[in-house]
């Protein structure tokens, strides 16, 4: 069975990107099968594994727009037992061409229909807006969103911005759209403002955020700089236990409800 999560949030700078790759290279450590998709065409989670996205030959967009299949565009990290579908600069014309196709915001789910079988987990990384490359980042959220949300203040604005579109997308195009957790990240334990924002976003989203919470941390900052995932660089820093620790505790929630399925 596979698990496709949508990691999103309108707001730029809240940490979706780092926790998209950091969780994803945890999940592998700790043995899943991981697909991180990279739908964001600033691609951000492309260089922050050491992948030139300048060198990247089509990658997520010929998926999107030339409907070709995933498997021809995966990169594979054998050290950090990674599978990446990577974004080039392409996908910033692709919200453009996508306006006048048919069935536009399907595109990725039904890429996603045959790729997802070779994965545990599928990991979708989406852009700092809510245009159509998001929204197929949504649509193709078999499982629910991911929400990483920053601990000031100004991050709680546009949160029902975001929960409204998620609500239109499930009630036009994704009936299982939900959301599966709200991260919350770049954590200061010694400022007040983050322990408040914590507890208002517990308020809104009762029993829907992460217990796991994600401090401030030079080390997350740094290790795109060279390229690997905090689990490479410092996994025993506190941003790579924090990391750690929520993939853990996402596979437990999701071993949970498996088993109430079955």
């Amino acid at each position: 069975m596979s698990f496709i999560y949508t990691l999103v949030n309108q707001k730029g700078g809240v940490g979706k990107t780092t926790t998209a790759i950091n969780l994803a290279a945890y999940l592998a450590h700790l043995g899943q099968r991981v697909l991180l998709v990279d739908m964001d065409p600033q691609a951000n989670a492309t260089s922050s594994l050491g992948i030139d996205k300048n060198k990247v030959a089509g990658g997520v967009y010929d998926v999107l727009i030339n409907a070709t299949p995933v498997s021809q565009h995966v990169l594979h990290s054998p050290k950090l037992k990674l599978a990446l579908l990577p974004a080039s600069p392409a996908l910033a014309g692709a919200e453009v061409e996508l306006v006048s196709m048919l069935a536009r915001e399907n595109q990725l789910r039904n890429a996603l229909e045959v790729a997802a079988v070779n994965y545990d987990y599928v990991l979708i990384d989406c852009p700092p807006s809510l245009g159509l490359i998001t929204i197929n980042g949504l649509v193709a959220a078999q499982d629910g969103v991911i929400i990483p949300v920053q601990c000031e203040y100004l991050a709680l604005e546009g949160l029902s911005q975001l929960t409204n579109t998620i609500t239109r997308v499930r009630v036009a195009l994704n009936p299982k759209l939900v959301i599966r957790g709200v991260v919350m990240t770049m954590f200061d334990a010694r400022a007040t403002l983050s322990q408040q924002v914590v507890a208002e976003v517990n308020k809104h989203f009762p029993g829907q955020v992460f217990k796991a919470i994600i401090p401030r941390s030079i080390r997350l900052a740094e290790a795109p700089s060279h390229g690997v995932p905090i689990s490479a660089y410092s996994p025993n820093s506190t941003g790579g236990v924090a990391y750690k620790a929520l993939a853990e505790e996402l596979m437990a929630g999701d071993q949970v409800a498996t088993n109430k399925v079955s």
